[in-house]
């Protein structure tokens, strides 16, 4: 469902989701500073109140710090010893603590695409904080400007138009990513329950272009239909067989195969 008119955001309804998130709260705050308010405080709360009521004894400092080292690492590979590193504890202790935010939906640890092709794949996870305005609130920036000044804009991004199309797919679809270490890569593989397995790029840029890899990913992992999601309006051909569209696109035609 697409967010009300913000006065103070110059932007589409789309951008707002993405800067704010999908708490209601926070996206329909009557101004930026008030949404980024309003999600820091849900941070703390979380961290000091709500987790150790679940049980886990948790310095919240350290829960806090691990989350926006997350954030920071949006959409990469997870490293668990680097993190363990930074957090001066061990790669156990982040496992442990990565378990749990995944377990209350606050990350995703997407999986790679598995094969017995004999292809050397990637093996380790990518790792998303879920909710977009999260991931900027732990990264400091509050307007869409900052977000996009920063390095993180694009995973950010990703891993939004990521969420949306696996919460818009159909019941019994599977999402990995495929990565090679010779440099194929799908940003995101859609198994369906129909037997397609969609490709899907996904690039912040009015004018996407497709690399090499996406090209070999996609034919690595036979895929019936491939995508490039991507900030625009229309649908339009890349090449034979690639198609950009909006991720509006993709999701009315993911949320008609729930209703076929």
């Amino acid at each position: 469902m697409l967010a009300i008119e913000a006065p103070d955001l110059a932007a589409t309804p789309h951008e707002r989701l993405w800067v704010r998130g999908g708490f209601p709260d926070s996206v329909l705050a009557n101004s930026d500073a008030a949404s980024m308010r309003w999600r820091q405080q849900f941070i703390t709360t979380y961290l000091e109140r709500d987790i150790p009521q679940l049980g886990p004894r948790i310095p919240a400092q350290t829960l806090r710090r691990l989350w926006a080292m997350l954030a920071h690492e949006q959409g990469q590979l997870i490293n668990a010893a680097k993190l363990a590193a930074s957090l001066a504890v061990s790669g156990q202790t982040v496992a442990r603590h990565v378990d749990l935010l995944c377990d209350l939906m606050l990350v995703r640890r997407l999986l790679p695409w598995a094969s017995n092709q004999g292809k050397r794949l990637v093996k380790a996870p990518k790792i998303y904080v879920r909710d977009s305005g999260l991931v900027h609130a732990l990264l400091g920036l509050p307007t869409r400007d900052s977000i996009l000044g920063h390095p993180a804009a694009g995973g950010s991004w990703e891993g939004w138009a990521i969420e949306n199309i696996i919460a818009a797919a159909p019941e019994g679809a599977t999402a990995t990513f495929y990565r090679t270490s010779a440099g194929a890569e799908v940003d995101l593989v859609l198994d369906l329950p129909n037997a397609q397995r969609w490709a899907i790029e996904i690039k912040r840029s009015k004018a996407p272009v497709v690399s090499k890899g996406f090209h070999t990913g996609s034919a690595d992992v036979q895929a019936t239909h491939q995508w490039v999601v991507y900030p625009g309006e229309d649908v339009f051909p890349m090449a034979p067989h690639i198609n950009a569209a909006p991720l509006t696109y993709l999701m009315t035609a993911l949320q008609k195969m729930s209703s076929d």
